[in-house]
Order: C-alpha cells, then structure tokens, then sequence
C-alpha cells in the first residue's frame, strides 16, 4: 500500500462539513470520489479534524491509501481535475511513512477567525467573515485574551454536542491582529473541544460588546458553565490555518 497526506483549501460554504453525513455534501465524501475517479480505487480519507459546517480551511491535512503508486504531481492535479467546479483545492501532496495519521500525529493546529467591524454591511466576503455592527472596545477585548493562555477546563467553552471525555485542553497561543475594520483572532493549541474557537470568540465579542469585563472571562472559565459563556460565533468566520506535525 503507498500513503498519501494532502494538504487542502476550501470553503465551506454549502458542505455540511469535513465529515460524511447523510443529509448533505461533505468535504470528505467529495474528495474521496475524486480519488475514485483518478485511481478507481475506493478509499477512506482521513482528516486532521473534523470541521463543521460552514467552517473554511486554508490548510487541512489528510492522508489516504493506495495499492498502486501514483506520483505526487498527479495526485495533486488529478484530484484538483476532478474536484472542479467545488470550492476545494488541493494545495499539495506528498507520499508518507505508514505511520503517519493526519489526525493522531498532529503536534499543533492553527485556526484563525476574521471579523468585518463596521456600521455598513458587506456586499462582498459575506460567507468568509462575519459583519458586526456595532463598535467594538479592541483594548478591553486583547485584556481579556491572556485569559484563555495555558491550560484549563474549557467546559464553559464547549458544546452541549462535545462528546470530548476531557474538557482539559492547553492553549499555546491566542492573539488578535486589528486594521482599521478587520479583526483577525490567531489561536493554536493540540486540539480543541467541539465549537471552543467559536464560543470563545462569541465571548470576546460580548467583552467588545461592553456586556462582560475582561476579568469575568477567569470567573466563567472556574464556572465550567457553558451558561456563563457568550453565544457561539456564526461558523462561516472560522478558518483552520494549518497543522504541524
């Protein structure tokens, strides 16, 4: 058998996520028919993690079997090939050990969230950002980020779907770039809970918002109520950046 790892950008508009399901078109399904089509030869294709719906990648991670060789190049441009017209490329591949997992050898992963913060709504980008209206306090919301830092219970932060054992999860780094309009949050850890990125990005919006200070953030983390938190960010402004391994 000869191991592939992809690395894949798409926007996740009209999927109902990286995972096959019943209901919908997945990233997963779709990119594991190309495969068909470029070697028929039925495969599953594993992911770094499963995006939700709506949820944008600009570098996910994925690996796969085959029983014949096929180049490198011809991996990439044949499945681009057979994608089209889905808003899913396949950025590069390359061939790997057997002992490589797209999911379970990832050190690190990268996600990004991007905010419009203006009083007139988009007419472009409306399914790459997500438009909030009223100001938001820059200041009091980079107070509240050193908040999440490190590890902790991040049951507060967490979906009432999260089928997670553990809410104990360690953030490495957590930033926030602001120009002019554009808020661009930058969070990596080893793994996340279902949804964490985006509730904790709702909350930073309350903080913005004025509706929480920036010191409440490590009562509702002590809490582990997810009641305590904000509202859970709308999926189209997430983006998983990159893994390393």
């Amino acid at each position: 058998m000869h191991k592939y790892k992809i690395i894949i950008e798409y926007d996740g508009s009209g999927f109902v996520g990286w995972q096959k399901q019943e209901n919908g078109n997945s990233i997963q399904e779709s990119i594991e028919k190309a495969i068909y089509k470029l070697s028929n030869e039925n495969v599953n294709v594993f992911g770094s993690g499963r995006t939700d719906s709506g949820v944008h990648a600009r570098g996910q991670v994925a690996h796969f079997e085959l029983k014949k060789e096929i180049s490198i190049d011809k991996i990439r441009d044949g499945l681009n090939q057979h994608l089209r017209p889905l808003p899913i490329s396949i950025l590069e591949s390359k061939k790997v050990n057997n002992d490589f997992h797209a999911r379970f050898s990832a050190k690190l992963r990268f996600y990004e969230y991007l905010i419009i913060n203006r009083r007139s709504p988009l007419t472009f980008n409306k399914k790459q950002v997500w438009c909030i209206f009223k100001k938001l306090d820059i200041i009091k919301i980079k107070e509240a980020i050193p908040y999440f830092i490190g590890k902790h219970d991040f049951n507060a932060f967490r979906s009432i779907d999260c089928q997670s054992s553990s809410s104990i999860k360690t953030i490495n780094n957590f930033s926030l770039e602001y120009n002019e309009e554009l808020l661009k949050f930058s969070i990596s850890a080893k793994s996340f809970l279902h949804s964490q990125v985006r509730i904790i990005v709702g909350t930073l919006i309350e903080v913005g918002k004025g509706k929480i200070p920036p010191e409440e953030i490590l009562k509702i983390l002590e809490s582990k109520d997810r009641s305590k938190a904000g509202a859970t960010a709308p999926a189209h402004g997430l983006y998983l950046l990159k893994i390393d391994y």
